[in-house]
């Protein structure tokens, strides 16, 4: 008897990955699109892979319409060599083909392919139509590309789509994740009706730039257009004012939210509690945390990944662990950035074994996984482990700039100077990187570590940018290290100027100069430092009393 997966219903609601069998397969048009569409949520790659097949032997692989639906489809098993094989075999490359593979890599987070492909359709002389702009700028905000960006705007006014809402939402969120929030309220201000959509992207461009206090007034003007807000416009300003740690400000939107008739979700909750996390109120988290759970609301992976980094910040590993478990009971364990966050905890609490289990029994890990992997390494002495996860991340392209901070660092515990040079010029000229302050920081402690004092000042005042407090804190370590008074001299002044009122650079410099015999200079910057009331910050410690 014909299978018709369409009808079912326990097929469906199991969501089981069961391979249909093609001979059995004999359906309508419609049943095979939404086939497919179930195969798409649920990444079922080996069943879809034998409809394609069953769809190839009836000819209905050739019709755009299934092209389409299967370049979406691969796409979403991220696997790209299948998505655009498909689509070279297309028999017509027509400007629904094409809107078909930008639109998919779009949606998918594959958005340097989706401009590519945009090129290459210009290049076939393909005019593009607002069925395929807002793919194209939702690609350029991805990836800050604004020079292209401004480009498809300089078209959407030529072609007269600016009275599309979604291209005129997509131009806006474009120039917000660019950073040019001025540009994204010229495009809003132009709109001859505003709608939610639009405010939404234009508020989170505020939010995301620091600018919440403009994204509020923003929200209270369209109210007044009769422009309502939603949950997610509320969520935007919650997670701007949360991230500026104005935490009167996120109790006040609360109450304006509630009086406007929307009831905060796990999704404010959990703005608040990243924002908090962020500003280094760990308890402060906790505590909203289970504020939460009090409201009954179930935390998500999002929730979990964003609580965790405050019990590695206090290295509190007994609250970790409970989190842990709550996150295994409610089913998001297995969540990439929430294993990602885990691995990062229990490295940070001085718990490498746990997380080196749990890394190595992922199944899926992206950047941040093997980063935090190979920072723990580093920190805890397996500079060997590190140098080989790193490899293993090269060659699975899952490279970025904390990579390097961390292999960086490993080279530096491990006193590897020429490997950590040769990484460096590495991260410039192949992956083109620019080198950040944690990366110059890096440097001057691996030359620091190694007693070449003198290549790591010189590297300190070639920077293109200026030296923090964590660089010239690194050499001033150095210094003392290697008993240098007169480079430590010159490290605690730049440090003196950054941080004026603290006392703990002067109070190493003595140190130094007690271990040289210098008394005289002793006694001389003691003087300063209680006429200038500089004051020790007060430390603190993890461990309770009995």
């Amino acid at each position: 008897m014909p299978m018709n997966p369409l009808i079912n219903g326990p097929f469906i609601r199991a969501r089981q990955k069961i391979p249909i069998i093609h001979r059995s397969l004999k359906t309508s048009s419609i049943d095979y699109t939404e086939l497919i569409e179930i195969y798409i949520r649920d990444r079922a790659l080996r069943s879809g892979k034998i409809l394609h097949a069953h769809l190839i032997t009836t000819g209905l692989a050739r019709l755009t319409h299934f092209a389409s639906k299967l370049i979406a489809f691969y796409t979403g098993c991220q696997k790209i060599i299948y998505t655009r094989k498909l689509f070279d075999e297309m028999p017509e490359t027509n400007i629904r083909g094409w809107i078909s593979l930008i639109g998919a890599y779009a949606r998918r987070g594959y958005h340097q392919e989706a401009l590519n492909v945009f090129y290459e359709m210009q290049c076939q002389g393909l005019r593009p139509n607002k069925f395929v702009i807002p793919s194209v700028l939702k690609a350029c905000g991805h990836v800050f590309d604004v020079e292209t960006g401004a480009q498809i705007h300089s078209v959407v006014l030529k072609h007269s789509f600016e009275n599309d809402a979604f291209v005129v939402s997509a131009l806006i969120d474009m120039y917000s994740k660019c950073g040019k929030v001025g540009k994204a309220k010229m495009v809003f201000d132009g709109m001859v009706e505003k709608d939610l959509v639009a405010v939404n992207a234009l508020v989170s461009g505020y939010a995301q730039q620091g600018l919440a206090s403009e994204a509020l007034n923003l929200v209270e003007e369209v109210k007044m257009l009769g422009v309502m807000p939603n949950v997610v416009t509320w969520n935007t300003l919650i997670a701007g004012f949360s991230q500026k740690g104005d935490r009167m400000m996120v109790s006040k939107l609360f109450d304006l939210m509630r009086i406007d008739g929307v009831e905060p979700d796990v999704v404010s909750w959990t703005s608040v509690i990243s924002g908090l996390v962020q500003n280094f109120h760990n308890n402060e988290a906790f505590h909203t945390f289970k504020q939460m759970l009090v409201q009954g609301l179930i935390p998500t992976s999002a929730t979990i990944s964003s609580i965790l980094p405050a019990c590695a910040s206090v290295a509190n590993v007994e609250c970790g662990k409970e989190i842990h478990g709550y996150a295994v009971v409610i089913g998001v364990e297995d969540d990439v950035y929430v294993r990602s966050a885990l691995v990062d905890m229990y490295s940070k609490c001085g718990f490498i074994s746990e997380a080196k289990t749990l890394f190595y029994k992922m199944s899926e890990r992206n950047t941040v996984t093997w980063n935090s992997m190979v920072f723990g390494c580093a920190n805890h002495g397996y500079c060997n482990e590190a140098f080989e996860l790193f490899n293993q991340m090269e060659e699975e392209k899952k490279l970025d700039h904390l990579s390097f901070t961390a292999v960086l660092t490993a080279c530096s515990h491990a006193g590897l100077v020429e490997l950590g040079q040769s990484l460096f010029n590495k991260m410039q000229e192949k992956y083109k990187i620019v080198p950040r302050l944690e990366h110059y920081a890096s440097m001057v402690d691996l030359l620091g570590r190694a007693g070449r004092l003198t290549e790591a000042y010189d590297l300190i005042k070639t920077m293109p940018v200026q030296p923090d407090l964590f660089v010239w804190g690194a050499f001033l370590g150095a210094c003392k290290n290697h008993s240098n008074i007169e480079l430590a001299e010159v490290a605690t002044k730049h440090l003196s100027e950054l941080e004026p009122d603290s006392a703990a650079n002067n109070l190493l410099l003595t140190r130094i100069y007690a271990d040289a015999g210098s008394w005289s200079n002793v006694t001389r910057l003691k003087k300063m430092m209680k006429k200038k009331k500089l004051r020790k910050f007060a430390g603190c410690s993890w461990i309770e009393a009995a």
